[in-house]
């Protein structure tokens, strides 16, 4: 059995404006998505790969049936009442094996899901899939682990965006990250602050998708040169901070900025304006994670307001 594993993701600074090449604090988190590989038993499940997807609690969510060397899809089984009835998702990943398979390197020898050989694939999440840590990043780098082709290029012809969710995949500390001229910059970074333990996630209980937040912004067609430049500065002044006070300063600034570009109140504002730290959105605004600066008594707080998912910073970023 061939296993590979990939990291969840979160992005601390630059969201949106990463598209434009600004640098990015990322983080990966301590959950992420394995991918298991076997070889079918002859003459049962020859020709045919079979892929399983399971959610964190071991839940079968999509099953599909591919043949080989085709991959056309032979039929799909997924959760009808939390995927809508769509079965776009077992096309998604036809995309993304079909892309794979183009990508394989000659050198390599057999080319990736050429032959015959049948194959079952068990994917597994290792956080809920409405939490937005990376289901499709993860699962992107895994298969392109596989099948030993690049994963950014993969990402990028599949479903697009920055590619600073493939960086925190395949990265176990904290990056800069930075579109320069289309291709990806991965700066280890050294963020570590020692008021980590007044720092908080939590969930808002909303799954945003980030390829519609990506859509709306580019629709935008804003000349952004200037933010590029204050946002990239912001990063490294966060990512540098020592003091809880000027990191809350830095978040209010950086919230600010990005308030104007996409014409959306901070969710401080909309939400949380008796809040007695600083939030800021994480990625596209609207859903998923906040980071909340704060103390003990900060779960307390955002449970009343009906949050119950609030993660200390130990128990989500790997550190």
């Amino acid at each position: 059995m061939d296993t590979f594993y990939s990291n969840g993701k979160l992005l601390l600074t630059g969201e949106y404006v990463v598209l434009d090449g600004a640098k990015a604090l990322a983080i990966p988190t301590k959950y992420g998505q394995n991918l298991y590989i076997s070889p079918s038993p002859l003459g049962r499940l020859g020709g045919e790969l079979i892929w399983e997807s399971y959610t964190d609690t071991d839940e079968l969510w999509l099953q599909v049936v591919f043949d080989l060397p085709r991959l056309r899809i032979i039929n799909a089984t997924f959760d009808a009442a939390s995927d809508g009835g769509n079965d776009a998702l077992a096309e998604k990943l036809q995309e993304i094996l079909l892309n794979a398979k183009k990508m394989t390197p000659i050198a390599i020898g057999t080319k990736f899901l050429s032959n015959e050989q049948g194959f079952l694939v068990k994917s597994k999440l290792t956080f809920p899939r409405n939490w937005g840590l990376g289901s499709s990043s993860t699962l992107i780098n895994n298969i392109a682990q596989w099948a030993k082709i690049d994963a950014f290029q993969l990402q990028f012809q599949t479903f697009g965006g920055s590619g600073y969710d493939i960086a925190c995949a395949q990265n176990n500390s904290p990056i800069i990250y930075q579109l320069k001229n289309k291709k990806p910059l991965v700066e280890v970074c050294k963020f570590n602050p020692p008021f980590k333990g007044q720092l908080y996630f939590v969930y808002l209980n909303k799954k945003q998708n980030s390829r519609e937040g990506i859509a709306a912004y580019k629709k935008l067609n804003k000349n952004n040169n200037t933010v590029v430049d204050e946002i990239s500065q912001l990063t490294q002044l966060i990512s540098a901070c020592n003091l809880v006070t000027d990191f809350e300063k830095l978040l209010a600034e950086h919230e600010t900025i990005i308030s104007k570009i996409i014409g959306q109140k901070p969710i401080q504002e909309l939400l949380f304006s008796d809040y007695f730290g600083q939030t800021k959105s994480l990625g596209a605004w609207g859903g998923d994670f906040i980071l909340a600066t704060g103390n003990e008594n900060t779960p307390n707080y955002f449970k009343q307001k009906g949050f119950e998912t609030v993660i200390p910073y130990s128990g989500m970023v790997l550190e």
